[in-house]
């Protein structure tokens, strides 16, 4: 078992944007792991950092953006996942689920949670909702990487270990 390869994995799970979107077609393409280990270590790092994020996120950014360099930034950050708010505003639950579940950029845990701070949805559902999201996810992308419909083939030649 290659530890460097699934620590890589782990951190790059939890990273904001890529998540385990990148994580696990990596793991599969690029550092050749089995696939049950690639999505267990996965999940563990994108589920790691959320109950921080939920209880934390939304007070950091608000005093970051009073930084006028990064102002504008986390203006479009707000105002993105104010849209996707109204997605779980009008589908509930099953909305906040399908915001982090579908893989595609600009979803994933971090937007969903920050989506449930900025709602003030209870921390213990928010959890649940966004685990569960999580979890689809990350069978829908190990599912993708197995059937050769995600690939590493436009990464930086310094992520493929090049």
């Amino acid at each position: 078992m290659d530890i460097e390869h699934h620590l890589w994995i782990f951190l790059i799970s939890a990273a904001p944007i890529v998540e385990l979107r990148l994580a696990i077609p990596l793991a599969i393409h690029v550092y050749d792991l089995p696939w049950a280990s690639s999505l267990l270590v996965s999940l563990l790092g994108n589920l790691m950092i959320v109950p921080f994020l939920l209880l934390f996120l939304e007070r950091g950014l608000r005093l970051l953006s009073r930084i006028k360099v990064l102002a504008g930034i986390l203006d479009w950050i707000f105002e993105r996942t104010s849209r996707s708010g109204t997605i779980i505003e009008k589908y509930h639950r099953i909305g906040l689920v399908l915001l982090v579940a579908i893989p595609l950029p600009g979803t994933g845990a971090w937007t969903g949670s920050l989506a449930a701070s900025l709602l003030r949805m209870e921390f213990k559902r928010a959890l649940l909702l966004i685990t569960v999201g999580v979890l689809i996810a990350g069978v829908i992308v190990t599912a993708l990487s197995l059937l050769g419909l995600i690939g590493t083939e436009d990464l930086p030649s310094y992520l493929k270990g090049e």
